[in-house]
């Protein structure tokens, strides 16, 4: 008998805890799934609500052997785990996806880089050196962005580089020099795959960045472009994930140029930030598809229900310690405002602690709402 993801019959294991997949059990308990997740932190996000919960490593080649053994599927919330073990596990007939080939391309911005050149992807200029020395050698690069070739998340392993006293003070470990685009937009599109080799993809989306932050403050969907830009998106994430092989969920974070061309910044195998909206916004959450894709299960349909903004709810400048939300119960009763809180116990500055969807027949209507949230909902400590 073939085994199926609801109703218990199939186990799912997920290296990672947080809030991504937090929400992928979430979907998941829909379908009444076994979720069964392996984090290094007994309060991680999932802990509580996963059907088994177990304290490891996932960058630990043992910990993600054994925690792997006895899964039908294992998938990943984050890039950084040990690979090597998935690829033991694979050889052992565990269904790996996305693929160990798949996450050794992604975890590493160089081989991301070369993957695209490789296959002719649009993307920007770029060169890789191993050291700050070797990186003093491209001056003439400059204004470009240097980023840490693995380890970077959220923003962090990201620094702008506008003058020689930059590339001086840059990282001293592997990196990719990546040429500064003068964009119009910053765009994602969200890509699914099962095994059976159907693919979907989400509407394009519109992120607004923190220039101070490097992380993204507002999303927008669908984002505003032309019918064509759209189909152009669509077209280079199926491609991308139809070139790497891969099953399971794609985002595709893009440049849109000041002349209109398309180029891929970076991708992230797994559900991510930029389609948190989903949940409200579109028929089929990223998560559920997420779930759907891996257990090659028919994939949901993507149309958007109601357009819609995304807030991340960061952790206030100055405040450590126990989270506190202020400033939530103005907005719960407004119509088409969803709350998403992480159930991270501590706050820090800037961390990723919940998010806000504002769903509207208007745009317009929900960007205003969204920004008059961003400025009044904090997240401090007691």
């Amino acid at each position: 008998m073939e085994k199926l993801f609801y109703g218990n019959h199939m186990r799912i294991g997920v290296l990672g805890g947080g809030q991504l997949g937090r929400m992928l059990i979430q979907s998941a308990i829909s379908y009444d799934a076994r979720i069964e997740v392996m984090e290094n932190s007994d309060d991680a996000p999932s802990s509580s609500i996963a059907t088994q919960f177990v304290k490891g490593n996932i960058t630990n080649y043992e910990d993600v052997l054994k925690f792997g053994a006895d899964k039908d599927v294992i998938t990943v919330e984050i890039e950084n785990v040990n690979i090597e073990a998935l690829e033991e596990l694979e050889k052992k007939g565990v269904k790996v996806f996305p693929q160990p080939n798949v996450l050794k391309i992604i975890k590493d911005k160089g081989l991301q880089k070369k993957f695209y050149a490789d296959h002719a992807i649009p993307t920007a200029d770029f060169i890789l050196v191993d050291s700050s020395q070797e990186a003093m050698e491209h001056v003439d690069f400059i204004p470009c962005f240097q980023k840490l070739r693995t380890g970077g998340y959220d923003g962090k392993g990201v620094q702008k580089i506008t003058s020689l006293e930059d590339l001086k003070n840059g990282f001293d470990e592997p990196t990719v020099l990546e040429k500064f685009i003068d964009f119009e937009k910053e765009l994602s599109v969200i890509v699914a795959r099962n095994e059976n080799g159907d693919v979907t993809t989400y509407p394009l989306v519109e992120c607004e960045f923190s220039p101070e932050l490097n992380l993204v403050e507002f999303l927008f969907a669908p984002a505003d472009v032309s019918p064509e830009l759209e189909v152009q998106a669509a077209e280079l994430g199926k491609s991308i994930i139809e070139e790497l092989g891969m099953v399971g969920l794609l985002a595709v974070e893009l440049f849109l140029t000041k002349d209109g061309k398309l180029l891929v910044n970076e991708i992230a195998p797994r559900p991510h930030n930029s389609g948190h909206h989903t949940i409200e916004c579109n028929f089929t959450s990223q998560f559920e598809q997420h779930l759907r894709s891996i257990t090659n299960q028919p994939l949901g349909n993507t149309e958007i229900i109601l357009p819609g903004v995304m807030v991340n709810l960061l952790g206030a400048e100055h405040y450590e310690g126990n989270a506190v939300y202020k400033g939530m119960n103005k907005y719960m009763s407004k119509k088409g405002v969803y709350f998403h809180i992480y159930g991270k116990s501590t706050t820090k500055p800037h961390r990723k602690m919940g998010h806000v969807t504002i769903v509207n027949s208007s745009l317009g209507a929900a960007k205003e709402l969204a920004r008059e949230i961003k400025e009044s909902v904090r997240v401090v400590s007691n």
